[in-house]
């Protein structure tokens, strides 16, 4: 009982509310602090990025760089004849000696050093541009299309034309070309655009061989290929190409002005706009009126 009593008569806890005023005290005390501890650091003081410096001097002396083991491979090999010179040691190599194995060693390895920097001059990385596209620009599309399609094509290609280095654009669907904008060859009358043949085109080996394997296919480096004459309707100095398939029934070509210049992020990013693309599509009935083509 007397332990009970203990208890229920402990000495109550009151906390001491905080007027607005020392609140507010606080607060001021508080910025004081924070805006005197900011100004004596000086600024910021996290980690900074290291600078490398052995990588910039080689990017910045590139020639120098490559030269540099003739040079290294010279000097040793005149240091090896004054050796021998100032030794009085006879020119002929005696195997018996330890000092002429030691000598054709070092020449051995000033010769390789040579023959390195000889190699790296001769062999010299090719430097990757953009260029500018040979030919028309040229907006064609398929004239019987629901506004929802057209307006789907011209974000296509608006937004592969902004952020990628796509330059060209055609698409093809049901054996219609639906979509010819961009550069495009110049046809034989000046000024004009080379159309696509749609039925020639199906007919070629590059789409029958997307066409079967239903995965994008991507000429990194287009003058390599001996099927890019199946591509007549790009300029003749298109860099790479993409063909993308659009399920069964079409394919989206894809011409961009630099080598190697469509990165893995753009491929897989135009594989889901293909797979988009073709629901879209799909949705929609292609009519198939006498006029196959309208030129905006």
């Amino acid at each position: 009982m007397e332990a009970g009593t203990i208890i229920h008569n402990a000495i109550p806890w009151k906390p001491k509310r905080q007027t607005r005023r020392s609140v507010s005290a606080h607060l001021l005390n508080f910025r004081c602090f924070v805006r005197a501890s900011s100004n004596s650091q000086g600024g910021y003081r996290g980690p900074k990025p290291r600078r490398d410096w052995v990588a910039d001097f080689v990017s910045n002396n590139d020639d120098t760089v490559r030269s540099l083991p003739i040079y290294v491979g010279g000097v040793s090999l005149l240091a090896v004849l004054l050796n021998r010179t100032a030794a009085n040691i006879a020119p002929v190599a005696d195997a018996s000696s330890s000092q002429s194995r030691a000598d054709l060693l070092t020449l051995g390895l000033a010769v390789t050093n040579i023959l390195t920097g000889l190699i790296w001059l001769t062999i010299k990385p090719k430097s990757i541009s953009a260029v500018d596209p040979q030919g028309v620009e040229c907006r064609i599309i398929y004239s019987h299309l629901h506004d929802f399609v057209v307006s789907e094509l011209l974000w296509v290609w608006e937004s592969l034309s902004a952020v990628t280095c796509c330059r060209s654009l055609v698409i093809v669907y049901d054996s219609i070309c639906l979509l010819q904008i961009g550069v495009a060859a110049e046809s034989h009358n000046k000024g004009e655009a080379l159309a696509v043949d749609a039925a020639k085109l199906m007919q070629g080996s590059l789409y029958q061989a997307v066409m079967k394997s239903g995965a994008q296919n991507y000429l990194a480096n287009l003058s390599l290929y001996p099927g890019r004459s199946e591509l007549p309707f790009f300029p003749s100095n298109t860099q790479a190409v993409i063909l993308q398939p659009l399920g069964a029934k079409g394919i989206a070509i894809i011409g961009g002005h630099t080598i190697r210049g469509f990165t893995s992020s753009d491929q897989a990013w135009i594989t889901f706009i293909g797979d988009k693309l073709d629901s879209t599509l799909g949705k929609y009935a292609i009519n198939r009126p006498l006029a196959v083509q309208d030129r905006v």
